[in-house]
């Protein structure tokens, strides 16, 4: 009797030729061979693996969010390279080179200096053509900001927010008021003085941080600012993009700390430039701006939610302004109040202006407004 021998296994390609599968490969150094990866069990890889049938006359849509120097290959063939943080559209079919046959072939998507942002990569509907236009080129990138991903949460953690807005300005109305009063951000009566001389840490300034932060983080979520892909947080933290909560709560940790730790900044250099008096005037100015900025924030959310599905582009700038502007503007209005008690055209206030608020504000808008 013959013994029965066990057949060599090899990845079956997905049933539909114009879609990706949710099972991702890896490669194992120690056998040399892929084998299925399994988030939470294996750590993420640089490079993932999947098997395509992909045919020239047959479109297989492609979308997936992309940091600069991700690449996709087929069969080891380069084929696509991300030149910007945003979300790619295209047509992988288009993207097969001229050797290789139409038939069945190894994807890998590749990240130098970090991780593929997995749970991004889905397919898209098939480019069609309008009557009276030119019809897009098929495999063309096509920036555009990634569908809203559980709405739900959104919609609970908006709720939240609400609700709370109104119990601390049940709680803390005449404090309330008078942070939030838009006139105030002109005038340079006593009353503006005097408020500036108040002590910049209270409970109620700590609520309004994390309700600020909850909201800024609720949008740096939704629209798929990776901060993950920090090199220094992806060593302490890995939150899958699809746990948006733990996304929410982690990007809310890291906003509330930056606030406070702006007033230690704010100090430190303040010693090193000889100018303490000004310390708890600025951190005032700059924690009242942020907040009454912090107020626009949801708004900007349920535009997205409601709007991008239908006006994507118009939605990413409309995100990019509001952020912008609030960065802006809350420098803007640090510098005009240092004036008023310190000219800026002092050489010595002016750097020191630079090194604690237009500084910051650069790299602010390097890692959140210019990343998709």
């Amino acid at each position: 009797m013959r013994p029965v021998q066990a057949s060599e296994y090899r990845q079956l390609p997905p049933a539909s030729p114009t879609a990706l599968s949710n099972d991702w490969l890896i490669h194992d150094a120690a056998r040399n061979r892929l084998i299925f990866y399994l988030p939470g069990y294996h750590q993420p890889a640089h490079a993932y693996y999947q098997w395509v049938r992909v045919g020239r006359s047959q479109p297989f849509p492609l979308a997936f969010a992309a940091q600069p120097g991700l690449s996709l290959f087929l069969d080891n063939q380069l084929v696509f390279t991300a030149r910007a943080a945003t979300t790619y559209s295209l047509d992988l079919a288009q993207l097969l080179p001229a050797k290789l046959a139409p038939g069945t072939h190894l994807l890998a998507v590749w990240q130098p200096d970090g991780t593929p942002a997995l749970a991004s990569f889905s397919g898209i509907s098939p480019i069609s053509t309008v009557p009276g236009r030119a019809e897009a080129q098929v495999g063309q990138a096509q920036p555009r900001l990634p569908g809203p991903q559980g709405q739900n949460v959104y919609l609970g953690f908006l709720l939240v927010l609400g609700l709370s807005y109104g119990a601390v300005r049940t709680t803390y109305q005449p404090g309330l008021a008078r942070i939030f009063q838009i006139e105030e951000l002109f005038g340079n009566g006593s009353d503006q003085q005097a408020f500036l001389a108040k002590p910049a840490f209270s409970l109620l300034n700590l609520l309004l941080v994390l309700l600020f932060s909850l909201s800024f983080a609720l949008l740096l979520t939704a629209i798929h600012t990776d901060l993950q892909n920090l090199p220094l947080l992806r060593r302490f933290f890995d939150v899958p993009e699809t746990a948006i909560v733990a996304r929410v709560l982690l990007y809310t940790a890291i906003i509330t700390t930056f606030v406070f730790s702006k007033y230690v900044y704010v100090g430190l250099l303040a010693y090193i430039f000889g100018l303490q008096p000004l310390v708890n005037i600025q951190y005032r100015e700059f924690l009242r701006t942020t907040l009454l900025a912090g107020l626009f924030l949801p708004l900007v959310l349920l535009l997205y939610l409601s709007l991008n599905g239908s006006f994507p582009r118009t939605v990413a700038w409309a995100a990019s302004a509001a952020i912008g502007i609030g960065l802006i503007g809350t420098v803007s209005r640090v510098a005009r109040t240092l004036h008023h008690h310190t000219s800026l055209l002092n050489l010595h206030l002016f750097a020191y202006l630079c090194a604690t608020e237009v500084l910051p504000l650069l790299v602010l808008l390097k890692l959140i407004v210019f990343t998709y």
